[in-house]
């Protein structure tokens, strides 16, 4: 070491590190990107086969506090978190640690994570006040196979939740099953499907979810609208007949996030015309984002939102899902509101 100098901790320098592979990444991209432009200014009557090669797929990346173990009878409300895989598009691992951070953090939870639930029974679930879902067993959601736990495993889950236990079914978990599961589509209420008319993913990033129900244990002393943001909302979903769901919160699936200036190219305007949108079932409407059940003795929450960690930041969105959770356990709620979730206005006092 040259005098004068001090070395970086391990944990700065692995930090450094990432932050430099990060930035080479960007600049590149934006390389790139300037090349082809110059190219395609020049006159080149086609760009180069390079620049219309889709990039390589990178798993995204989140930078977190990894949770402590706690002390053994801690008098905690314990969870168990079944994950282990997910669509390509979710960071199932980066999400999974910030709802373990988040449900750890409000002092309320334990919490366990499983990332292959094969061979689970009903001992495996006998410790579990709660268990959360964040699961879906397709990298593509055209993949003809789904991996999922099996028929023992599948069965403990299910009779856990009837015989009086909680489940929060979280975001992209409620594409389990499709293209038909009865029974998990039992549990959930509600499940993304493609028959037999389509569910869909309005194209906005960032929306606001009403809070339609303001009087229930979740959602008491709630604002009546919160935002969310780098997330998805799930639209036209299939509602599983003789189930009777609560509506906690909603979204609006607006026709002109799909205008092909902002709906970006996964919405070609040969597939969302002004006259095809009008033709979708739910389209400009209140669609349920986040809602309870019941399944059997048990207690159901069904959150459709909170694509990946970023989401999770929001003091909406993780009131909504540490308050759900709390009251999948037990019933009631303790777990007290965020700052940006509370209500403030004068009229809400009446709510």
């Amino acid at each position: 070491m040259m005098a004068g100098t001090r070395s970086l901790p391990k944990r700065d320098n692995v930090a450094v590190s990432t932050v430099r592979r990060r930035l080479l990444r960007c600049l590149t991209g934006l390389l790139t990107t300037a090349l082809a432009a110059a190219s395609l200014q020049a006159g080149a009557a086609d760009p180069p086969a390079a620049y219309l090669k889709p990039a390589p797929y990178a798993v995204p990346e989140s930078i977190q506090r990894i949770p402590v173990p706690l002390p053994p009878h801690n008098g905690r409300l314990q969870v168990l978190i079944i994950t282990g895989r997910n669509s390509f598009e979710h960071d199932w691992r980066g999400t999974t640690n910030a709802l373990r951070r988040m449900l750890e953090d409000s002092g309320r939870f334990e919490v366990h994570v499983t990332e292959d639930f094969r061979g689970a029974t009903a001992r495996t679930l006998e410790p579990y006040d709660v268990v959360l879902l964040n699961y879906l067993g397709r990298w593509f959601y055209s993949d003809p196979e789904e991996q999922r736990w099996g028929e023992p495993a599948e069965s403990a889950l299910f009779n856990y939740v009837r015989a009086g236990h909680g489940i929060v079914v979280y975001h992209a978990s409620l594409v389990m099953g499709a293209p038909s599961w009865p029974e998990f589509e039992q549990l959930a209420g509600g499940t993304m499907r493609m028959s037999p008319t389509q569910s869909r993913r309005n194209p906005a990033d960032a929306f606001l979810v009403h809070i339609v129900d303001r009087a229930h244990p979740i959602t008491a002393g709630m604002r009546e609208y919160i935002w969310t943001f780098d997330d998805d909302m799930y639209t036209n979903l299939r509602w599983a007949p003789g189930v009777k769901i609560h509506v906690l919160a909603t979204g609006r699936d607006d026709p002109a996030a799909y205008d092909q200036h902002v709906a970006g190219p996964k919405y070609p305007a040969n597939e969302y015309s002004p006259p095809q949108l009008a033709a979708m079932p739910m389209m400009g409407q209140e669609n349920p984002l986040i809602w309870t059940a019941d399944y059997g003795k048990g207690r159901v929450l069904s959150f459709a939102i909170g694509h990946g960690p970023d989401s999770l930041e929001y003091d909406g969105v993780a009131s909504l899902l540490t308050r759900g959770t709390e009251w999948a356990a037990t019933g009631s709620v303790t777990v007290a509101l965020r700052e940006k979730a509370k209500a403030y206005l004068p009229e809400d006092a009446a709510q």
